[in-house]
């Protein structure tokens, strides 16, 4: 292979004799958004051009936040006319802050052998725990030579980069069984999603409960009623700049309770409600003519994506109305077939949200730590999909039997 050539923003690898070269683009904006959306598909907007570029704007990744840009495309056709055929997004970090696959242990014990941990490079969406797309092909592209690309170069411009790792998180299961292929071995977690089987109404979402589950669930939707508590969706085309204001300062509160500092600001919120406002919901709780609480969710073709929230006054059951009621009547009402809510949570498991399994991969550097990350990561297995096969004893429905082969393949 030829040495590598360095540009301002770009680093070239002619990786195959024929055709395909893999760049690092150190900004979104170093591809046109046209050909990196006509890749990434409408499906699933945290990777469409315009959320990264939201999240770049308002200079939520930048390498003083830890998520320096460094996403990989590989393109085919001769140097200086090849056109985009694959595309990933990738950081380089120097934490791991915002990521929701914990390795705090593996860098604490890189620390406690006197070796350095950070800088890694890590596939995922900041701060956002959806899974989802993480490599994106174009159709009639070998998928395995893409694979095998990723696996085989990536690791390499770790090397020169002095990163200790290359972490692809929450991708779709099939991405994850790819990888794992080539080597970069596998990691499994547990989330809470809502599907929707077709449901008329969220009353007909509630005759699959258990007569007492049932009746628990109406009393907390009274409770806010009775509060007299209001809610309005709102679509992000109609969003106004003194809502996002507004929630801001909810969401903002959620992290200043708990001593921290937010991850996003308030430019990227109203930056991504300008670039894609089609993707996003909006639904605020009001209380004698005053907004008290709002989370924010994004809308893809067949999915709820729900991500912030935050409140500046206390209701009881004001949480899981906002953020999980409210998002089930709108899956209802449009049609949509899952709600993806976000990460952790066990109490979503009463409220009707099914545990399934999570996915991620992992590249490590250094062998020592490679074999025993990879024993790790055989017994963690093992407790989750008994964690998994537990959790369903918790749902709240008649009969989970059924429920629990189709997830768990049983």
């Amino acid at each position: 292979m030829s040495t590598i050539r360095a540009s301002k923003a770009t680093f070239w690898y002619p990786v195959s004799e024929a055709t395909y070269h893999l760049r690092f683009l150190t900004s979104i904006t170093e591809i046109d958004a046209e050909a990196w959306d006509a890749l990434a598909g409408r499906n699933y907007p945290f990777m469409q051009h315009g959320f990264f570029l939201a999240l770049e704007k308002s200079n939520c990744t930048k390498a003083i936040t830890g998520w320096q840009p460094y996403h990989a495309v590989i393109e085919k056709g001769p140097e200086g006319s090849s056109k985009p055929v694959a595309i990933m997004p990738l950081f380089l970090k120097d934490n791991s802050r915002g990521e929701y696959v914990f390795d705090w242990s593996w860098a604490d014990a890189y620390h406690r052998h006197g070796m350095e941990y950070y800088p890694k490079l890590v596939t995922a969406v900041p701060f956002t725990p959806c899974p989802g797309p993480r490599v994106c092909i174009a159709t009639g592209q070998d998928a395995d030579e893409i694979y095998r690309i990723l696996s085989v170069y990536i690791p390499q411009q770790a090397k020169k980069l002095n990163a200790s790792s290359w972490h692809v998180l929450f991708p779709e299961r099939h991405e994850c069984e790819a990888f794992n292929t080539l080597g970069i071995q596998d990691r499994i977690g547990c989330q809470y999603q809502w599907f929707n089987n077709e449901y008329q109404t969220f009353d007909c979402f509630l005759e699959r409960f258990a007569s007492r589950k049932r009746k628990n669930i109406r009393k907390e939707r009274q409770k806010i009623l009775d509060a007299g508590i209001k809610f309005e969706k709102i679509p992000g085309h109609e969003i106004t700049n003194e809502q996002w204001k507004q929630f801001y300062i909810f969401y903002q509160n959620t992290y200043l309770v708990r001593g921290r500092s937010p991850y996003l600001t308030e430019e990227f919120f109203i930056s991504a409600g300008d670039i894609m406002p089609d993707s996003l919901l909006l639904v605020l709780a009001k209380k004698d003519d005053s907004y008290i609480a709002g989370a924010l969710s994004f809308v893809g073709e067949d999915t709820l994506f729900g991500r912030y929230w935050g409140c500046t006054e206390e209701y009881q059951f004001l949480h899981f109305e906002t953020c999980y009621y409210q998002g089930i009547d709108y899956c209802i009402e449009k049609g949509l077939k899952r709600f993806d809510s976000g990460a952790q949570g066990e109490h979503k498991i009463q409220r009707g949200f099914e545990p399934v399994l999570t996915w991620s991969n992992h590249w490590i550097g250094n062998s020592d730590f490679d074999h025993a990350i990879s024993r790790f990561l055989a017994d963690e297995e093992k407790y989750i999909r008994r964690y998994q096969k537990e959790a369903f004893n918790y749902l709240p429905f008649k009969n989970t039997n059924e429920e629990e082969k189709k997830l768990t393949g049983d």
